[in-house]
């Protein structure tokens, strides 16, 4: 506090802070990425533990014997599903009610704002059935949700069949303290937001649905199985959810304590983890599988059904099922009895999972970055921000002329950049929507592709550059660092991951853009790392870090499905990436590109 205190300290720490300004922000820099790359590092990573006292123990004997049956009956779901060219309900609603569950149906229907060309649909109806295995033991008032998609095709037939084998199953248990909710939900996403939204009684997306006429407890844990075949080599754990949420860890490390209890091969991202962490091979595999975790969660979208769950506090992930060339197989009865145990365990809570933690990275299902040893990494990025704000404000130290009205000359320069920036950021969120119709009319493209054209058209449209005194860019580059910076921060508190990828490209630009830089070469580093192309470079590497890489041309149609599918999901389920990017990332990085080309 002396230091802060005394003048004469504080007047030479600002003079060593502004004089070494810049080879301290360049240290920041590589220290950040350097601590960034170095969490996957065994040795610097914390092991998962059971922090709940409720689910500490795996010690319950999981008995179900009917994995066959349950494959039979997803066969029978598979053939009433083609007989009916979608979701049997009538079927599905006979067969719960003869395993003993109260069954009940939620019809809903969902207009796009555009086609989605990925899934081939714009007119979304559907009917989700679900049925309530109440509680004998207790009072109701908590619940358990096991989901299952009814997806196209001959997909997840398999999980639906389990689903249906372990409501019978359950049934005969006299143990169950919480109600048990057996879900089957048409069209993915679309049919579980329809079903939550009836579920709690709201209603975020306009989307048309009837009252659930059934309702159990208030939702403590949910479950989405995906099962595409008769037997699995593996099980991947999917965690990301919308804006990317995670679930509390226990969740997690209740899956893979009981895998390694039953002997199942467990992955995250579709990796299996390795022993040898201490090899070059085994540190890049760990930071293979940390990377994909943190694209995912950049993205913002859910990953999985479970993923519209953690937007009502109820901890949730998806199980899929992953049959590849490994020569270890789990049978469908495996697969039962570790979803048993679970279930029983999360039977046990007195409580919302709360113990463990909600901010992690998970390099390995065994080993987990908690938010404490991540968040120093950005830190390293953001205070190159305020460091070249304090040189700024010291350079602006000396009060401005004011005029004969008493108003600042440099507040127009700078008010003018702003709002027109901003303005187009409106215009990118709003526009693309709203004029495809005309677009289609006259150009010979799709609606999707209307309103991607309309984006990219809208992003690259010039905007004036403005005019000003050698005093009035340092006023626009102040404000804008500063923005940057709170910006960023406040992103990287919701979503860590997003937060960290545009603290990389756009810290640099924030930091070294003047007028008086060189403006080709400026110019091209700045639109390499404008957000328009991080998403591209981020579409190129998320398939290289999957191990599928693409073309050029390839990744080009990525890309343009990823911003159709970034636009649909904030329509849709509410993501908030889009509108972040158009209405506060987009305008923030045109006040840089206006300072480059001050005049």
């Amino acid at each position: 506090m002396g230091l802060l205190s005394d003048p004469n300290r504080r007047q030479a720490l600002i003079s060593l802070l502004t004089r070494l300004n810049a080879p301290i922000c360049m240290v920041c820099y590589m220290a950040g990425v350097a601590w960034f790359m170095g969490l996957a590092f065994e040795p610097f990573t914390l092991r998962t533990y059971m922090s709940e006292n409720a689910m500490g123990s795996t010690m319950v004997e999981e008995r179900f014997p009917a994995g066959e049956r349950a494959l039979a009956t997803g066969r029978e779901f598979a053939a009433h599903k083609k007989k009916a060219d979608g979701m049997p309900v009538d079927w599905l609603v006979k067969t719960m009610q003869a395993r003993g569950l109260e069954v009940f149906t939620q019809s809903f229907t969902r207009k796009l704002p555009f086609p989605d060309e990925n899934k081939e649909r714009y007119l979304v109806k559907g009917t989700n059935v679900y049925g309530i295995l109440r509680a004998p033991r207790a009072p109701r008032t908590e619940a358990l949700v096991l989901s299952a998609p009814c997806s196209p095709g001959d997909n997840n037939n398999q999980a639906v069949g389990l689903l249906l084998g372990l409501a019978q199953y359950f049934r005969n248990q006299i143990f169950w303290a919480k109600d048990i909710i057996f879900l089957v939900n048409e069209h993915d996403l679309i049919g579980m937001q329809a079903w939550l939204e009836g579920y709690h009684h709201t209603n975020t997306t306009g989307m048309d649905w009837s009252p659930l006429q059934g309702r159990g407890g208030s939702i403590q844990a949910a479950l989405s199985l995906e099962l595409s075949s008769d037997v699995i080599t593996s099980l991947d754990l999917v965690l990301e959810g919308l804006n990317g949420q995670l679930p509390n860890l226990d969740l997690a490390n209740l899956f893979y304590a009981f895998c390694q209890k039953i002997g199942v091969l467990c992955t995250i991202q579709g990796k299996l983890q390795r022993n040898d962490w201490d090899s070059v091979s085994g540190y890049s595999h760990a930071v293979q599988t940390m990377m994909l975790m943190v694209m995912k969660q950049a993205s913002g979208r859910p990953w999985g059904d479970h993923g519209l769950f953690l937007r009502y506090h109820i901890e949730a992930a998806t199980i899929k099922g992953i049959n590849s060339f490994r020569q270890f197989k789990t049978d469908t009865t495996t697969i039962g009895r570790l979803l048993e145990g679970m279930y029983r365990k999360l039977n046990n809570l007195l409580e919302r999972l709360h113990q463990s933690y909600f901010f992690y990275l998970m390099p390995s299902l065994s080993h987990f970055v908690s938010i404490g040893y991540y968040m120093p990494a950005f830190g390293l990025l953001a205070v190159i921000l305020l460091l070249r704000a304090l040189d700024l404000w010291v350079q602006l130290v000396t009060p401005p002329q004011r005029t004969e009205d008493g108003s600042s000359p440099e507040v127009l320069p700078v008010l003018t950049p702003l709002v027109i920036s901003h303005l187009t950021g409106v215009a990118l969120y709003i526009l693309p929507i709203r004029f495809q119709d005309m677009a289609v009319e006259h150009f010979p493209v799709s609606e999707t592709e209307a309103v991607v054209l309309t984006a990219i058209a809208i992003y690259t449209v010039p905007t004036p550059i403005c005019e000003g005194t050698e005093q009035g860019w340092k006023v626009l580059k102040l404000v804008a660092v500063l923005y940057l910076a709170v910006l960023l921060g406040c992103t990287a508190l919701i979503n860590f991951s997003l937060g960290f990828i545009l603290a990389l490209t756009l810290v640099p630009v924030a930091a070294f853009v003047t007028p008086h830089v060189p403006k080709v070469l400026s110019a091209f580093i700045l639109v390499i790392l404008s957000p328009a192309c991080t998403l591209l470079f981020s579409v190129f590497f998320f398939q290289e870090l999957q191990e599928m890489p693409v073309s050029f041309q390839e990744g080009w149609l990525l890309y343009l499905s990823v911003i159709s599918q970034g636009i649909l999901d904030h329509s849709l389920y509410g993501s908030l990436v889009y509108p972040l990017i158009a209405l506060l990332v987009y305008p923030c990085w045109l006040l840089f590109w206006n300072i480059l080309f001050w005049k």
